[in-house]
Formats: C-alpha cells, structure tokens, sequence
C-alpha cells in the first residue's frame, strides 16, 4: 500500500509532520478497511478545487476534500485536499491544523472504501468511523 502526496498549491510549503501524518492515517485506514491499494492524495488551494467541485459535482464553489475512487486493481483512488479551507476550518473549529488535515484525509479516504453521509444512519456510521480512526492518532475532537 503506497500513498503518493502531491502539494500542488504554491501559497504554502507543506511540512514533513503535516505529509507523515496524512501518510499515517491514509495506510491505517487501509488497514482498519483491509484494503491493499495505492492511493494518491494532492493538496492544493481555493481555486483548484473549486475548478474540480465545479466540474464533477456541479458546485462552483471551494470545498476541503474530494474523493475520487478509481475502477484498478492497484489504485484505490485520488483525494484532493485544500489547503486553505483546512487552515481556515481548523480556525472555526478551534482545533489544530493537524486534527482537520487528519479528518480531511479519513473522511477521503472512507470515501474512497465505500463509505457515504447522504443518509442518517451512513452519516452516523461515518462519523464513528472517522472518529475511531482519529483517536489512534490522538486527534479526537475535544
């Protein structure tokens, strides 16, 4: 299972802390989902992003993650992070940038594994999931 991080947005340098732990999460989420795939994951800014919720989901507006999964035997899929909308969620919600970019990366990555929130009960068993994954890293909400 390899995960390939791409920093596409040029606003800021993305330190190896912020790319290990979104490796680290990625590979225990392949691990909690037995999965054994490669998954590419990019961090880009506002626009970037927003040109790609435009163009696949119709929405013309920035987002903080897309996933988009992939019909290969090797490649689980590709997640799209932005960069900006983390740092200014993680202001809203009064948590540190690691504990948003590690949400970003689960919520992508179950995504990716099949998981939905377009209904209740799938949201719930979403939630659960993703916090379950974030307290292995400590990055629970408080």
């Amino acid at each position: 299972m390899e995960i390939l991080i791409n920093n596409l947005q040029g606003d800021s340098e993305i330190d190896s802390e912020v790319s290990d732990l979104i490796t680290k999460v990625s590979k225990r989420v392949l691990e909690v989902e037995k999965v054994d795939k490669e998954v590419s994951i990019a961090l880009v800014d506002n626009q970037y992003i927003k040109e790609l919720n435009d163009k696949y989901r119709s929405k013309n507006e920035a987002t903080d993650v897309l996933s988009f999964p992939q019909e290969d035997e090797n490649l689980l899929g590709d997640i799209i992070i932005s960069i900006p909308r983390a740092k200014e969620q993680a202001q809203e919600y009064n948590h540190s940038l690691a504990r948003e970019i590690g949400f970003l990366t689960v919520h992508g990555m179950l995504h990716l594994t099949g998981y939905d929130h377009h209904e209740p009960q799938k949201k719930e068993k979403m939630r659960a999931k993703e916090e379950e994954i974030l307290a292995h890293f400590d990055l629970s909400r408080d």
